[in-house]
């Protein structure tokens, strides 16, 4: 009588020695503790001329774990390479469009970038399961006031409200899409010497981002990243 037609409670199963199930748990322990890797996709058409966005895009680019990507430097003929932008996005757990709101939206690079790089079969639709599971949002600045993006106020929504079809983008692409990481009144945030304190946000996220030691259901509901009590802590505080 072969094993095949044995019950399955008398066949017999090889013995898993100690030492090789320890080295399953510290295995499967070493991936579950592996930090995650962000890529950040910067783009602004006059960086020389930004006052926020590229103080963040430099910390970026200072902190481990982290891509950051100026598309505008990397494609100014906006002839994108797509195989090598999918592959990026494939080796990252995070995915991060930093950009200036420009007319309620992206600049234009951005729109390009997803029209070429998400394609069917990728991103979404048949066998398009390339960026399940990955999480996403925007970090952006805002020339007008905070009070501005509400529905009774100058531009009549919210931030998040105006960021619904990247939204909608992250939840065909089936991405866990996070609240945007906003800087309002862009205009006036060195004068009234905010940058500072802004930047240090921005480099406690991208850490916490990397070590997954945040509230992520609390990520996905606030109207701001920004606001997360966990990055007012003291940078010596938080996960490496």
């Amino acid at each position: 009588m072969t094993d095949a037609t044995l019950p399955s409670s008398e066949i017999k199963k090889p013995a898993i020695k100690k030492s090789e199930m320890e080295s399953s748990q510290t295995l499967n322990s070493s991936i579950a503790n592996k930090d995650k890797r962000i890529l950040v996709l910067f783009a602004h058409p006059v960086p020389q001329q930004s006052e926020v966005n590229i103080f963040l895009f430099n910390d970026a680019k200072n902190v481990s774990n982290v891509t950051a990507i100026d598309l505008y430097a990397h494609y100014p003929d906006f002839n994108i390479d797509v195989i090598r932008e999918q592959q990026r996005l494939v080796s990252h757990d995070v995915i991060i469009f930093q950009f200036p709101l420009y007319w309620y939206s992206t600049p234009s690079i951005l729109k390009e970038y997803q029209d070429l790089v998400l394609e069917y079969g990728f991103a979404y639709g048949k066998g398009g399961s390339a960026l399940k599971g990955k999480q996403f949002f925007c970090a952006i600045s805002a020339g007008g006031k905070e009070e501005a993006y509400q529905s009774d106020g100058f531009n009549h929504f919210t931030i998040r409200q105006l960021l619904q079809p990247l939204e909608q983008m992250a939840s065909i692409t089936t991405m866990t899409y996070l609240a945007p990481f906003a800087l309002f009144g862009s205009r006036s945030a060195s004068r009234e010497q905010r940058i500072e304190k802004h930047r240090s946000k921005w480099r406690s996220l991208l850490n916490v981002l990397a070590t997954g030691q945040f509230d992520i259901e609390r990520a996905r509901s606030i109207e701001n990243l920004a606001d997360l009590d966990i990055l007012e802590e003291p940078a010596e505080n938080q996960s490496k």
